[in-house]
């Protein structure tokens, strides 16, 4: 129990204090705190002696058990020593069987190559003699002119015929030609007979695929010289058939993709034919190279360009019709007859609409993503013109898909644009018009610019050295002047419905008695209602030429519109009579008006309404000084009788006194 009681005491892990203090606890009144009994010191010291007494007699059995388990484990080294000894002398012992073996195998081994050789010395003449004898018996064939042999008759022997009659080639150049010539020439037919059916069986095995039959023929045909050609074979088949297989499927399903894949292919054959010719190919590599190239794509190339323009007619007017539905409309016919041509030649010479004008609602027709459509497709067209047409034919064929741009961007849908906003401009008396052909000629602008950025940058490169530059050069030209006719046209109307427009203004705004009040003495306002009104749509006019047009086509409209609104307002200001205040107001008009006239920003029409503001300020000057006013810088150029018009306006003309000053 005290063994036990121990060894719980030493439980891991160990600490002396602890130890001590468990001991004690257990031990009855040894406990300092509490307990059953009272604290006995006695008890204490005599559990303390004993426990020690207990520790010595497990320390002295715990030391015999180590002896015990050292003496055992030296011992068992030992016999462990004894066996590893007793291995190393088996495995010296079994070293020296293995070597005793492989010395007499090596011996053996001598002995078999050397008889080997021997029976090989006596074989080989043998076989030699048999394989002279067998040539021999085929050469008399030759030499009597009638094969017999099965080997030259069975076309499943041929690999054997082969084999037969590239040695007896070779015997037969040895030979004096005046004593064999004819067995020669037989030899040699046969040679290159036998060499035609192997490249053949071995494009016909390559079509069908059969890779195992191709390794056979090409080993066959290693030997003869026509091996190269074979490799010629090989090379060009496997670009005919990878090229055919990509662009049959699609020549009749897609041709959109029928012509990538055949630019796509056609690129990257000339570029490896480029690569190739780096290398050492014999004299004429070039012609050897292009002729290849040609051999494979000559099919396609002849009918590339009818394709091309196909497609392009196809796509063309896909886009175009996408576009005209997706707006819901039904494009109109625009006539090209005789009856056409006369209304356009009376429209351009009168400025008059023929027929009634439509109502597009804004819409101008015109598509920045259609034109982009049409531009990018016509570039892909001459990128692929450039690379497959023939050089003889290339300014030809570019001149052709010019020709297609012209017709669906330039007519299908630029002109016919034009032709729809004409028709929608209203007549210059209309009221409340909306003016959209500005818009028009916007977009107009835009959209010739970037057919003009294309032609130089795609079409030019490829006609710039040929006939067709100066087809191409008159085309545009042509076009190009028609468009400008149909858009000056429609400017010009635009501005008479401008002018129009101001003219309602004036006419449904300005009152007689603006320029002759019944009060003098009680006119509070700085200019008119209608100059008002006039001066801010004239504002808002401006500002839209601006944005419409580019260049110097803004001072050319903008200086037209000028001249006209200035016409209509000196026109205007005729039409009434002023007192003394309405004479001032009438200043205060035309100061407000040239002050709108500076938008403009064209000296010309500025120096019109600083001429205006001049003449009435006749409307207000003192009789006595008419004729001073009259020569002064401004007004010293100008007819007698309009000056004498503008003072005619006043409503104190009559009076005898200012007659006579003005006479």
């Amino acid at each position: 129990m005290a063994n036990v009681t121990t060894a719980q005491l030493f439980e891991e892990p160990f600490d002396a204090d602890e130890y001590i203090e468990r001991l004690a606890w257990r031990t009855p009144g040894g406990g300092s705190k509490g307990g059953a009994e009272a604290f006995d010191p006695k008890k204490l010291l005599e559990e303390f002696v004993n426990h020690i007494e207990e520790l010595k007699l497990l320390d002295e059995r715990i030391q015999r058990k180590v002896e015990k388990l050292e003496q055992q484990c030296h011992r068992e080294a030992k016999e462990f020593a004894h066996k590893v000894q007793d291995l190393q002398r088996s495995n010296q012992v079994a070293f020296q069987h293995f070597q005793e073996l492989d010395e007499h195998i090596s011996y053996v081994a001598t002995k078999v190559c050397h008889l080997g050789d021997q029976l090989e010395g006596v074989n080989t003449p043998r076989q030699r003699a048999v394989e002279a004898q067998r040539l021999m018996t085929y050469f008399n064939e030759f030499l009597d002119g009638e094969l017999r042999s099965d080997v030259f008759n069975n076309p499943e022997k041929i690999k054997e015929a082969a084999d037969i009659i590239q040695k007896l080639h070779l015997i037969a150049q040895e030979l004096p030609f005046d004593r064999f010539s004819d067995v020669k020439a037989k030899i040699a037919s046969k040679y290159h007979d036998l060499e035609r059916q192997l490249i053949q069986e071995f494009t016909a095995a390559q079509r069908r695929g059969e890779i195992g039959r191709m390794r056979e023929v090409a080993a066959v045909l290693l030997h003869f010289k026509g091996y190269a050609h074979c490799v010629d074979v090989y090379i060009k088949q496997c670009q005919e058939a990878h090229v055919k297989e990509r662009l049959d499927e699609t020549r009749n399903s897609d041709v959109e993709q029928y012509l990538k894949n055949l630019y796509d292919l056609y690129t990257r054959t000339t570029a490896l034919a480029a690569k190739l010719s780096d290398f050492n190919l014999g004299s004429d590599k070039h012609t050897f190279l292009s002729k290849l190239i040609k051999n494979i794509f000559s099919c396609y190339l002849e009918s590339y360009i009818d394709m091309e323009r196909q497609y392009l007619q196809s796509r063309s007017g896909m886009i175009l019709q996408r576009f005209y539905d997706s707006k819901n409309h039904h494009k109109r016919s625009v006539g090209t007859g005789s009856i056409q041509e006369l209304k356009e030649r009376i429209r351009q010479r009168t400025n008059l609409p023929l027929g009634p004008s439509i109502d597009t609602h804004g819409e101008t027709f015109l598509s920045q993503e259609v034109v982009v459509n049409l531009l990018q497709e016509t570039r892909h067209a001459f990128e692929r013109c450039n690379k497959l047409s023939d050089p003889a034919d290339l300014p030809k064929n570019a001149f052709s898909i010019f020709l297609l741009l012209v017709e669906y961007l330039c007519v299908d849908h630029i002109d016919y644009a034009l032709e729809i906003g004409l028709s929608a401009i209203p007549s210059a008396d209309a009221k409340n018009a909306n003016l959209y052909f500005l818009d028009v000629v916007q977009q107009a602008n835009t959209i010739f610019h970037l057919f003009d950025k294309q032609f130089n940058d795609h079409l030019m490169p490829l006609i710039s050295s040929s006939p067709k530059l100066t087809e191409c050069l008159h085309k545009k030209k042509e076009v190009i002047e028609q468009m400008e006719v149909k858009l000056d046209t429609g400017i010009d109307r635009t501005l008479n419905c401008m002018i129009g427009q101001m003219k309602h203004i004036l006419v449904t705004e300005q009152k007689k008695t603006d320029f002759k009040p019944e009060d003098e003495n009680n006119v509070m306002i700085q200019y008119t209602t209608a100059c008002s009104k006039v001066c801010a749509y004239v504002s808002k006019q401006v500002k839209r030429v601006r944005r419409s047009m580019d260049g110097k086509n803004v001072d050319t409209v903008l200086t037209e519109l000028g001249v006209r609104f200035h016409r209509l307002i000196h026109e205007h200001l005729q039409q009434f009579s002023y007192s003394s205040m309405g004479g001032m107001l009438a200043i205060c008009d035309v100061a407000e008006y040239r002050r709108s006239a500076k938008d403009f920003r064209v000296p010309l029409v500025l120096q019109l309404f600083d001429t205006l503001h001049a003449l009435c300020n006749l409307l207000v000057v003192a009789p006595d000084n008419l004729k001073q006013v009259c020569s002064g810088e401004q007004l010293t150029n100008l007819d007698r009788n309009l000056l004498h018009a503008f003072v005619q306006l006043r409503v104190d003309y009559r009076s005898a006194r200012l007659a006579r000053h003005f006479s």
